[in-house]
C-alpha cells in the first residue's frame, strides 16, 4: 500500500523539498517529471500546482497534499486538515493576502472601492471578503504581474505578500489584509478514515512538526565544574532548564540545551567567562515535543 502525496510544484516547492529534508525525508525532484521520488517505499510524490491540491485531494486523485490554507478556502474543498505546517517561501511564518492600491491614490479602505475594479489570483476569497464588508466591486482574475495592474488595469489588487517589498517596488500600499494563510497538509476525507494511510498521516504530521520546531534552533552542549554551575546556568535562557548530566570525573558536569540560533553568538562568549569549556554548537533538524 502507498499514499499518494501531492508536494506543491512553484514558490513553495523548494520549501516543502527542503523541509522535508529536515524531516528525515529525500525528494529528489527533476525538471522533466512531475513525479519526484522520495526514499520511503510506502509514499509516492507527484507535483502539483497549490492553486489546485485541494480539489485533486478532496476527489481523491491524491491521497494527500501541501497547500495553503488560501487555496482550500477558495476552492471551497472539503479535507481533512492533518497539519498546520507554518512555513513559506521565503520566511518561516504566515502569508497574507492583502488588499493594496497606489500610493497616491485616493482609496483609504475597502469601503472606498465600492463600483470599482480589483484584480487578483484570489478571486471567491476576494468576493467574500468585500460582501463581509458590504462593498459592491467588480473582481477579475489576474493571470499575473498582478502589481503592476494599477492604476490602468484595475484601481486596486489584492495579492499575496511576505515582505511586502514587491508592492513597495511599485508603489502600492496596503490597506487592509484580506486573509492570514500558512501551509497545510490535507488529506481525502476517506483515506482519513483508512487506519493504515491515517497512521502514516499522523507519523508525518509528528515529522514535519518536529523539523518546523527545530527551524532557528541549535543545540548546545558544553562541561562545567560543579563549582561554576550556577554562573552558567545564568547565563543560560531561563525558558527551559538544560539538562544537566554528570561526568566520569566527579566534580564535573555536563550541560545540554536548545537556544535560538540568533542568540549563540552572544552567549558562546558569556559562557565561556562564566567557567566553561569544551563548548560544541550542532544543528538540528527536528525537535519532536
Amino acid at each position: 500500500m502507498k499514499l499518494k502525496l501531492g508536494i506543491p510544484k512553484g514558490s513553495l516547492e523548494n520549501a516543502t523539498v527542503d523541509l522535508f529534508r529536515r524531516a528525515g525525508f529525500n525528494i529528489s525532484v527533476s525538471s522533466r517529471s512531475y513525479f519526484p521520488s522520495i526514499d520511503d517505499p510506502e509514499i509516492e510524490c507527484m507535483l502539483i500546482r497549490a492553486q489546485e491540491m485541494a480539489r485533486y485531494v478532496q476527489d481523491g486523485i491524491l491521497d494527500a497534499g501541501l497547500t495553503g490554507l488560501d487555496w482550500v478556502e477558495e476552492v471551497g474543498a472539503d479535507v481533512q486538515v492533518v497539519a498546520d505546517l507554518v512555513y513559506a517561501k521565503q520566511s518561516f511564518g504566515k502569508v497574507r493576502w492583502v488588499l493594496a492600491a497606489p500610493e497616491a491614490g485616493p482609496f483609504q479602505s475597502v469601503k472606498d472601492l465600492e463600483g470599482k475594479v480589483i484584480a487578483t489570483e484570489l478571486v471567491e476569497a476576494t468576493k467574500k471578503y468585500l460582501a463581509r464588508n458590504g462593498v459592491t466591486a467588480k473582481v477579475e482574475f489576474s493571470w499575473g504581474a498582478t502589481e503592476v495592474k494599477p492604476p490602468v488595469l484595475a484601481d486596486a489588487i489584492v495579492e499575496v505578500t511576505e515582505t511586502g517589498s514587491s508592492l513597495r517596488a511599485n508603489k502600492l500600499k496596503i490597506l487592509e489584509t484580506v486573509l492570514e494563510s500558512n501551509t497545510q497538509l490535507i488529506a481525502n476525507r476517506a483515506v482519513w478514515a483508512d487506519d493504515w494511510k491515517r497512521r502514516k498521516l499522523e507519523d508525518l504530521k509528528l515529522l514535519l512538526d518536529g523539523a518546523i520546531a527545530a527551524m532557528g534552533k541549535v543545540g548546545l552542549m558544553l562541561n562545567v565544574h560543579k563549582s561554576n554551575l550556577d554562573a552558567v546556568l545564568g547565563v543560560l535562557p531561563a525558558l527551559k532548564r538544560p539538562t544537566v548530566s554528570g561526568l566520569s570525573e566527579g566534580d564535573w558536569l555536563a550541560v545540554n540545551t536548545i537556544l535560538d540560533e540568533s542568540t549563540v553568538r552572544t552567549i558562546i562568549p558569556r559562557l565561556k567567562k562564566a567557567g566553561a569549556e569544551g563548548i560544541v554548537e550542532y544543528p538540528l533538524n527536528k525537535i519532536v515535543m
